[in-house]
């Protein structure tokens, strides 16, 4: 076995993806375990079958939002044929689901409820049905107190917050540049709780081993839910196994443990049986997790060329008692635009609502729908083009932190996007292209997204005949993790695609960073590269080649005039460990990926619909690993943006905590016909600063400004400026000219 091949990012490297002859890497291969998913061989979380049934487990959710569980009758339950126990733990038992990356289990004790739906007991059946229906008969006893419940009531009590996620920022005079500024805009943007909606629901089975634990389950990052796991059980490392082999999506809301799977676990170990517990589709609404709704303040000033230079981004957003989590809604706002002036300012309001955290591009996804619709709200009132106002303030340097970009292509995506979108045929003055009862409008935004980089490990054995063997607690939420790991070790190794083979969703595997924030790819990805980089050494050194002369191909070394195959030259396995982690690149530059979103509508006068007509989104994110996975990944970003402008809006009853739309027939989502054509551009780039891969962040940047440009193209359709989302017709109507 070699030893470990490390990176830390510390200095700009060199790619030998660079180096490789007709490279895999960047080609549009299709999905390689897209096959067992089209024929159903690909097995989820709650699909796993053993020898012997499992029991079924059924969530019992508060019916109250605030207040005390006083008792729990279990012979109502009990009493049901089929029902083999009522679980009941109050100090074990999580209230709600963790964060992604999170080390601690998640709020523990579930007697005092702090929102409705909260889980605060398990049915055990030996049927689903029967475990249900055991949980709908469970008496239970509450003292029941005032809650929180009203975002608007509640504002007087918000708290200020000082640290997490994002860092308050105040640089300069912004309250004085703002009320001297030549041309300015103040406004105050509403943006609703959001559900993750992923097809698959939360699922665990447990089963134990003695003292070992093995979790069948779907969640985003192993590694970390791993020791989430451990926490909450008091379990050693060693004891505990989780495998998720496939995730029917997450969109955030598995990046950390969910409330089902320590339920199963204390079953499990209490029965001594496998227990399975599938959340109910309004389990997954209730208490799992929401995108917090915020309350945002931008305001802007400019001189009469256009020139910023205040900017203020001030967001209240929600969450549960002595939850940490806060929406970082101006991640991006620190670098997006020029500006000496600045301030950015969180504050938190205490709600009984099911726990607000991570949904795709946290941040970015609702920060973005304020900050891009005030750009086009300035660039009206500077009558100046909304592309040229973004291009005139695009920075040299970060403007909040004084260092330099890494790669920044954004006034590149702009140009290209209004050239081939056709922007130059977009009516200035709003409302005044009219096809029968339809009012036409273009729309724009830029799209940031910050790159990051996580700690990752991955073991790649290379066997004498010729086939690498990829291992990593690394998951695929639907994104293409296999996929891309299998060519970027293809390509290192001079292999085709079908001589690798990726094992992916097992804490057996070395620690990855898991899927979430957009580094999955390029951090798991790197570590493969390492491993892979190592092997190469290995290889070379046999050959007795220097490594920057060996050349793989075909399953061929060659290099210095020597050639021999991989069985010729190996008689054992390789193993290789590789590993990459952050390092002062992090801090020594700003990373991220950029673009440019265009939007053309159609609202109807009478009604008040809005039709989307067409879609382009230009983007720049380093290397492109995929083609194909990269270009799904952003139609789902850009759907996500449709969504969140027309439709998506979760509603808490203000009386009693209660969500009211919580499933999919309630919880509006697009489908096939809200979609219109929607075309993708990656623009050439490399970044050698963010990893070996020179690739960065691309899935969430698709959502970022996406709902803006729409927003925008319903204003200048229209002329109506709506401050409150989604953009529904209710919010048009009496607004729209009369025919």
């Amino acid at each position: 076995m070699s030893e470990t091949s490390q990176l830390v990012m510390d200095q700009a490297v060199e790619s030998l993806l660079d180096r490789v002859p007709n490279p895999c890497v960047g080609e549009e291969l299709s999905r390689v375990e897209g096959p067992l998913k089209v024929s159903g061989k690909a097995t989820y979380a709650a699909e796993y079958t053993f020898e012997g049934e499992a029991l079924h487990g059924y969530l019992v959710s508060a019916s109250i939002a605030k207040g005390t569980v006083q008792s729990i009758d279990e012979s109502s339950a009990t009493a049901i044929d089929g029902v083999v126990a009522v679980i009941t733990d109050f100090k074990a038992f999580i209230r709600n689901s963790q964060q992604g990356g999170e080390k601690k289990a998640p709020t523990q004790g579930v007697k005092d409820v702090d929102y409705f739906g909260q889980p605060i007991a398990l049915v055990v059946a030996t049927s689903f049905e029967a475990a249900r229906e055991g949980a709908a008969a469970l008496k239970v006893h509450y003292t029941q107190e005032q809650g929180a419940f009203d975002f608007i009531a509640e504002l007087g009590k918000r708290e200020p917050i000082t640290s997490g996620n994002d860092k308050p920022e105040y640089k300069n005079n912004p309250d004085e540049g703002l009320a001297t500024a030549a041309v300015k805009v103040d406004s105050i943007y509403v943006t609703p709780s959001q559900n993750s909606a992923a097809m698959e629901p939360h699922a665990t089975i447990a089963e134990w081993d003695g003292d070992q634990l093995i979790l069948h389950c779907s969640m985003q990052m192993l590694s970390s839910c791993k020791q989430q796991i451990c926490d909450a059980l008091g379990l050693k490392p060693d004891n505990v196994r989780l495998i998720s082999r496939y995730v029917g999506g997450g969109f955030g809301s598995k990046l950390g443990i969910s409330p089902e799977s320590i339920a199963a676990a204390i079953a499990a170990k209490q029965l001594q049986r496998r227990v399975k517990v599938v959340m109910h589709r309004t389990q997954v609404f209730e208490s799992t997790v929401r995108r917090t709704n915020t309350r945002q303040r931008v305001a802007l000033g400019a001189n009469h060329d256009g020139r910023i230079h205040t900017i203020i981004h001030n967001t209240i957003c929600t969450n549960l008692p002595g939850e940490t989590f806060f929406e970082p809604t101006a991640v991006s706002t620190h670098f997006a635009y020029s500006g000496q002036n600045r301030e950015v300012k969180y504050e938190m309001v205490r709600m009984n609502q099911v726990l607000a955290g991570s949904m795709r591009a946290p941040g970015e996804a609702v920060g973005m729908l304020a900050l891009e619709c005030a750009m086009d709200e300035l660039a009206e009132k500077l009558n100046m083009d909304p592309v040229e106002l973004r291009k005139i303030n695009d920075p040299a340097i970060d403007p909040s932190k004084g260092v330099p970009f890494s790669t920044r292509k954004l006034t590149d995506t702009l140009d290209y996007g209004a050239k081939h979108f056709g922007w130059e045929k977009r009516h200035k003055q709003p409302a005044a292209q009219r096809e029968g009862d339809w009012l036409i409008g273009m729309g724009m935004a830029s799209a940031t997204r910050s790159n990051d980089l996580k700690a990752s490990a991955a073991r790649v054995t290379l066997t004498p005949d010729a086939k690498a063997i990829v291992e990593t607690d690394m998951t695929d939420i639907g994104t293409g993790s296999y996929t891309i790991l299998t060519q970027i070790a293809a390509d290192l190794l001079g292999l085709p695609v079908s001589q690798v083979d990726v094992r992916l969703g097992d804490t057996n595997f070395p620690p990855a960073a898991g899927s979430g924030g957009s580094w999955g790819a390029c951090s798991s990805g790197s570590s493969v590269y390492m491993a892979c980089k190592k092997i190469r050494a290995v290889l070379a050194e046999t050959l007795g080649v220097e490594e920057d002369n060996l050349t793989l191909q075909d399953g061929i070394a060659s290099g210095n005039g020597m050639s021999k195959s991989i069985p010729e030259l190996i008689q054992g396995n390789i193993v290789a460990m590789g590993q990459i982690e952050p390092g002062k690149t992090t801090k020594e530059y700003t990373q991220a990926s950029y673009g440019a979103h265009f939007a053309e509508v159609a609202v109807n006068v009478v009604t008040g619909e809005t039709r989307i007509r067409r879609m382009l989104g230009v983007f720049a994110a380093g290397r492109i690993l995929n083609e194909k996975t990269a270009r799904s990944q952003c139609y789902g970003g850009m759907i996500f943006g449709i969504g969140a402008a027309l439709m998506e809006e979760l509603l808490h009853d203000p009386h009693n905590g209660r969500l009211v739309n919580h499933d999919l027939a309630e919880y509006h989502v697009p489908v096939n016909a809200d979609i219109p054509p929607i075309d993708v551009v990656f623009l050439p780039e490399r970044d050698p600063y963010a990893n070996p891969l020179h690739a960065k962040g691309l899935g969430e940047l698709g959502i970022s400004g996406a709902g803006a440009a729409i927003a925008n193209a319903i204003y200048n359709a229209t002329g109506i400026r709506i401050y409150d989302y989604p953009l529904t017709l209710d919010k048009l109507l009496d607004q729209l000219p009369t025919l």
